[in-house]
């Protein structure tokens, strides 16, 4: 009795170990940059082409492309739940007070998921595309390359809640901001290089018009020179380039711009306000090397927050909508 009880539990075991090989890789699959390596091997090639063709059509789509990849990772992982439309009844994170009437780019990524959806139906999934138009949004205003890993599924659920408390504020403080970052498990050099994205794209006057009309620490011709376009009271105002020194490019134009206390948000101007960043802010305002390092390795970093994988998510047909 005792050797057919012992030969029952090595079954058993055995059974159970046989079981969790079946469902630990897909619950634990780690993204590798070849992933469409045989099943659409031109889906990169494809994203590049049509996001290079956007951004010579509009060169601030560059910077559109990338603001959707990150407020897309900053709520649920980076999963394309900032893509999902609204329906009758489902409530979609577009609508959030830091994405409504300032995140665009949605055109772009429905051209791209439209050529790869013809090429390899139902294979490359909407978050790897937002994963890898940030990228190539990047070099194509002269900015760094990075390997960007694959595999990322979509999400069939959104959240607005989350994207109105997990996105920051452009009136935030550097504390806030590192307790937001640290959140997502990204350090303060990674919240600092960043926020190097700002080298490229705009702001609207309401994000701006606190720090060009209340702070203290802007230099005075800057918050002038924007006062014009954007009145102290109402609503309506200009859009202003977050880098004035180089709108188009991607290069580290900006850290020069907060040591010269001309950071457009108020947000900006803190991570060069006495505190800790200081230090890292004016060693990228001195080396293009060094930022263009720290911003690829962290854009990798933040490219691999709360990814779904295996049959936690799906390939969606429509970025839009779930299938």
């Amino acid at each position: 009795m005792a050797a057919r009880s012992s030969h029952r539990s090595r079954h058993s075991m055995l059974s159970l170990f046989v079981a969790l090989a079946t469902v630990l890789p897909a619950a634990r699959a780690q993204l590798s940059p070849t992933f469409y390596a045989s099943s659409c091997p031109a889906a990169l090639v494809t994203i590049k082409t049509a996001v290079r063709a956007a951004v010579l059509l509009d060169r601030r789509t560059a910077a559109s492309l990338l603001r959707l990849h990150f407020h897309d990772c900053f709520v649920q992982g980076c999963d394309a739940s900032v893509l999902l439309d609204d329906t009758g009844n489902f409530t979609g994170e577009k609508g959030a007070g830091p994405n409504a009437g300032s995140l665009r780019g949605f055109g772009v990524i429905d051209t791209i998921k439209a050529l790869l959806e013809a090429l390899c139906p139902r294979t490359v999934s909407c978050a790897d595309i937002l994963a890898v138009a940030a990228r190539d949004s990047v070099v194509a205003l002269g900015g760094p390359s990075w390997t960007v890993q694959l595999g990322r599924m979509d999400s069939t659920t959104a959240s607005l809640s989350t994207a109105n408390t997990d996105l920051p504020s452009p009136a935030s403080s550097l504390s806030t901001l590192l307790a937001a970052f640290a959140r997502k498990g990204l350090s303060s050099t990674d919240m600092v290089a960043l926020s190097g994205a700002h080298t490229m794209g705009q702001a609207q006057c309401q994000n701006y018009r606190g720090r060009i009309y209340n702070d203290t620490d802007v230099d005075a011709g800057f918050a002038a020179s924007l006062r014009a376009g954007c009145p102290a009271a109402g609503g309506g105002g200009a859009n202003a380039p977050l880098d004035a020194s180089t709108p188009n490019a991607f290069d580290n134009a900006y850290y020069g711009n907060l040591v010269a206390q001309r950071g457009l948000l108020h947000s900006d101007q803190e991570l060069f306000n006495g505190g800790s960043t200081d230090s890292l802010v004016r060693s990228y305002a001195a080396s293009p090397a060094q930022f263009s390092s720290d911003f690829a390795a962290a854009m990798v970093k933040m490219g691999g927050i709360g990814v779904l994988a295996g049959s936690s998510g799906q390939v969606r047909r429509n970025c839009r909508r779930v299938n």
